[in-house]
């Protein structure tokens, strides 16, 4: 059974594989060098973690990187680290110059590290370098040129070299090395064995033993070349490039694919076999490299290589569906008009027509072998490409050709030519072909089935048509700055009998910027808004019903249609695709775009061309693009979102949070409440598709609702209160797919015055202070209170002061009139007193004159006639009838006078109280003699009488006293 092992190998390895053409497709490459990563250009080891997260062995410790975010941690000792290895449980394992350990994600989500330097005896702790690193299972292993550490069960053994261990690997479940005396050794049972017993190995400097097929392995030797290794038996592996190893050195190889194989090299970039050793795909600096010399290579989860370089560090995107093609390397030539005709692939360009055969059987067309010969005569800018009748046509600056045996034949060579349009087919069952010319239209007659280079000029038009279409014998056509036609022509088709140019006043949102194309059998018109149509009731362009949806008002410059029914677009200089076949979650369609491609401007009418759905084709300004569609949709690539790190920005920025997760569970933060502005950075870790994601993030406990999608990797909240927050983010990429999401949560803690203590203060302060309050309330009442009654008595005195007064002016009032009337009654007094004397004068002197008459008539003895009118005189003088009028009268006025003074004083006698009235009334002696009729001496008697009854000293006046009697 080995003999027949050894002879199949020995018939696939001495059969040497004709041809060392590569792919025409190349995928990007995306060049690192320090100026990315702030550390030094070297690369020595690459490594990639559960969580996507990049480790690499650099000069100046471990450099992380997670797509976005680069991160160096250093050694204690600073020295170099040359190797890094990952283990399930999240440990990365580094080693370098005296110097063995991990690296740990520590609570906070930092990297810690972790030595192991403490399990080696103190008298081996200085040792050289440690060159690679091999974890097996629960063993891991250290190679230096000196010895091979083996830490198990935490505990190191040692492997020392005979004459130096010069390289370690691990393939097919076995631990191989070489020693520089013992040659290519296996471990088995914990020694050392020769691992190949046909040849001597020790001069063969293997430097990579990689998994090949079966028990089968791919041994890398640095000067002679690549081997097979099967049951201890080395056997040469021919390939193509082997005259390209034969003078460089081989580095690193990997097996990365079930049928390829990446071999790294010294000087010349990193080559791509496959099984039979043949060239697949060759990577130097022409094709993007940063430099030819490959220090390792690693194929990441996605199938991406990642390359550890002499200075820098390049990711070839090897397992996208979108790759470069160059027709002219050495030109860098820009695309214009691409199509496939004869199992040819022809490609126009702003120097030329370029075509490559393919192979029918491959279905991705950017993956024949091949190399770009120019076709002859086809020098200058290429425009269009066009299938017409079985017949390929160009349309080119310097007129229409048709191409055919590798050349170009000349059809109209007058003036240049932008596109080709095909009509629908005559009589003859042949399409008639309208130009799109410099200036105005080509008609292409047929003569016998060929296409005739009798050109006809059409008559009537003159402007440059870029781009045409047609729709119901209507032909339209565009001008970038004139607007578009609208054109009739004549059955003959050599007359436009009918021309409309429709411009900004017949509907067009601009007068620039327009292009006609027919997409979904309709006239379509890309415009600066959207996308318009004719209405033929208006005779007025339009917003498209039927595109809307799609495009709304973007601006589109690009239109055209595959063979699923997808619209193909331009727009703000980026490509995108209306997919009708995977539509979204909520829609009939779904819009999916490719922001790596950057669209070229201006576009030509052949600008994307949709062969089929694995050969999507576009132009660029460094050749052209190829999207394998189908598998760009169902490509598998996980899409994992990460954290990178969290920041506290006040009072100063903190790091509370590293971006590194490991077994070990991770503490909740709890901040001070001063710490309440935070700084989020996160990512996706699709290291060549960073620019086709999109984030949607959320702050449980303060937003309500996911962010909008936004391309941004990082997120601020500031001025948070006090409580527990969940941050989540996760991530979308252009074909629609959403990542779970990753959460982060933190608390930030209340001040000490929102703590619950602090709140039960508060309680017992605000309890207390509404008892203060209320008792100073109650104080404040009957403050108020008092000021109440204080005012209320005020006002109560200056009311009654105010009645007071206003009694007092009542009464005064009140005196006045009752003055006035005493005054007025005085009056009448004193005028019936007046009356009354000058009636007793009248009286008397009647008396006396009647006395006087009687003597001198001698009558008086005879007086007995005259008696009882002397007498009646007498009574009449006596007036007691007229005193007590008077004395009633006197009283109503003098408020009882008489009678109060006749209380006070019971002896006065009626002469008495006569002589107190008419001293009241302030009457002489003489007045009062002549109504008392008496005599004045009469008068003077009774007043000092008078005064003895009243008791009255002489000092007092008689009439104030008699002025000032009261009740």
């Amino acid at each position: 059974m080995h003999r027949v092992l050894i002879f199949l190998l020995l018939f696939i390895c001495l059969s040497i594989p004709a041809g060392a053409q590569q792919t025409i497709g190349l995928p990007d490459i995306i060049n690192y060098n320090s100026l990315d990563f702030h550390a030094s250009a070297d690369i020595r080891c690459i490594r990639q973690g559960s969580n996507g997260i990049l480790y690499m062995a650099n000069n100046d410790g471990l450099l992380t990187f997670n797509g976005r975010y680069w991160k160096l941690h250093r050694l204690p000792n600073k020295a170099e680290v040359r190797s890094v290895a990952v283990d399930p449980t999240g440990k990365i394992y580094v080693g370098g110059h005296d110097e063995i350990g991990y690296f740990f994600p520590a609570a906070n989500g930092t990297l810690e590290y972790h030595s192991l330097k403490h399990l080696i005896p103190p008298v081996d702790h200085q040792f050289a370098d440690i060159w690679d690193i091999i974890i097996a299972g629960d063993v891991v292993y250290f190679r230096t040129i000196e010895s091979i550490f083996e830490l198990k069960q935490n505990k190191i053994t040692f492997f020392d070299a005979p004459g130096g261990w010069l390289m370690m690997a691990w393939a097919n479940q076995q631990l191989y090395t070489t020693d520089r005396t013992l040659g290519l050794l296996t471990l088995k049972n914990g020694k050392w064995e020769p691992a190949c017993n046909n040849i001597p190995t020790t001069s063969l400097r293997i430097k990579d033993i990689t998994a090949y097929k079966g028990d089968t392995l791919l041994v890398a030797s640095l000067n002679n070349g690549l081997f097979l290794l099967c049951n201890n038996t080395l056997l040469p592996h021919k390939t193509s490039i082997d005259p390209v190893l034969q003078n460089d050195r081989i580095n690193c190889a990997r097996k990365i694919a079930d049928n390829q194989y990446a071999i790294g090299t010294i000087g010349n970039g990193l080559f791509i076999l496959d099984e039979k050793g043949r060239l697949f795909q060759r990577f130097s600096r022409s094709e993007g490299l940063q430099n030819n010399n490959i220090f390792c290579l690693f194929p990441d989860k996605d199938r991406n290589l990642w390359l550890g370089l002499e200075n820098g560090i390049d990711l070839v995107n090897y397992s996208t569906s979108l790759r470069h093609i160059y027709p002219d390397k050495n030109n860098g030539v820009s695309g214009s008009a691409i199509t496939v005709f004869n199992h040819q692939l022809y490609v126009g360009t702003s120097n030329g027509l370029f075509t490559l055969p393919v192979n029918p059987e491959e279905k991705d067309l950017s993956a024949n072998s091949g190399t770009f010969t120019e076709v002859a005569h086809t020098k200058g800018q290429v425009w269009g490409l066009q299938e017409v009748n079985k017949q390929l046509l160009m349309a080119h600056q310097d007129g229409a050709f048709r191409i055919s045996d590798g050349q170009a034949t000349p059809l109209a060579d007058k003036q240049g030519t932008w596109s080709f349009l095909p009509l629908s087919p005559g009589a003859n069952s042949q399409q008639t072909v309208i130009a799109g010319a410099y200036t105005g239209l080509l008609l292409f007659p047929y003569t016998n089935g060929i296409l005739s280079d009798n050109i006809i000029k059409i008559d009537s038009l003159y402007e440059s048509m870029r781009f045409l279409a047609t729709d119901n014998n209507i032909i339209w056509g565009s001008h970038p700055y004139r607007g578009i036609f609208r054109m009739e022509l004549s059955p003959d088709k050599k007359k436009v009998i009918h021309k409309t140019i429709l411009t900004q006043k017949d509907g067009l949102p601009a007068g620039t910027n327009n292009y006609v194309y027919h997409v979904k059998n309709r006239i379509a018109i890309a415009t600066e808004k959207g996308v318009y149509e004719y209405n033929a009731t208006t005779h007025k362009m339009a917003p498209s019903a039927y595109f809307k949806p799609f495009f709304k008002d973007m601006p589109v410059r690009f239109l055209t249609e595959d063979k699923e029914g997808n619209i193909w677009f331009v727009s703000n200089q980026l490509i995108g695709v209306v997919d009708f076949n995977h539509p979204a979650d909520s829609s009939y369609f779904s819009l999916i775009w490719f922001p790596t491609l950057p669209a070229q401007a201006p576009a030509s009418p052949g600008y994307i061309y949709p062969y089929d759905k694995e050969n999507i084709f576009i132009c660029s300004s460094k050749g052209i693009y190829h999207i394998n569609y189908l598998q760009y949709m169902n490509a598998s690539t996980h899409l994992n979102v990460l954290l990178s790190s969290v920041n506290a920005l006040s009072p100063k920025d903190s790091l509370i949070f590293g971006g590194y997760t490991g077994t070990a569970k991770e503490n909740m933060a709890q901040l001070p409440k001063q710490w309440n502005s935070f700084h989020f950075e996160y990512t996706a870790n699709v290291y060549p598709q960073k620019d086709n994601v999109e984030f949607s993030c959320k702050l449980s406990g303060f937003d309500r609702d996911w962010s909008d999608w936004s391309p941004r990797t990082e997120k601020d909240y500031t001025n948070l209160s006090y409580g527990t927050y969940t941050f989540s983010v996760r991530a979308r990429n252009t074909t629609g797919n959403i990542s779970d999401a990753v959460s982060y949560t933190f608390e930030v803690m209340p001040a000490w015055y929102q703590t619950g203590w602090a709140y039960a203060a508060y309680v017992l302060l605000a309890l207390g202070l509404i008892f203060g309050l209320l008792e100073q309330h109650k104080k404040r009442v009957r403050h108020l209170q008092q000021q109440h009654a204080t005012a209320q008595k005020q006002l109560n005195y200056l009311h009654q002061l105010e009645l007071y007064k206003n009694e007092k002016e009542i009464i005064a009032l009140q005196n006045d009139k009752l003055s006035s009337e005493v005054n007025l009654k005085n009056k009448e007094l004193a005028t019936i007193t007046m009356h009354m004397v000058n009636r007793g004068k009248l009286v008397s002197r009647i008396r006396e004159e009647l006395s006087l008459l009687l003597k001198k008539t001698g009558l008086s003895n005879a007086g007995s006639e005259f008696k009882p009118i002397l007498r009646l005189l007498e009574d009449a003088e006596k007036g007691d009838n007229d005193w007590e009028q008077f004395a009633a009268h006197f009283d109503e006025i003098h408020h009882n006078f008489l009678h109060i003074i006749k209380k006070k004083y019971p002896i006065l006698s009626a002469t008495d109280l006569k002589l107190c009235a008419y001293l009241k009334l302030n009457l002489s002696s003489k007045e009062i003699a002549q109504l008392m009729n008496i005599s004045v001496k009469g008068v003077e008697i009774s007043r000092y009488r008078l005064r003895k009854k009243l008791q009255l000293e002489t000092t007092v006046n008689l009439f104030d006293f008699l002025i000032n009697v009261t009740p």
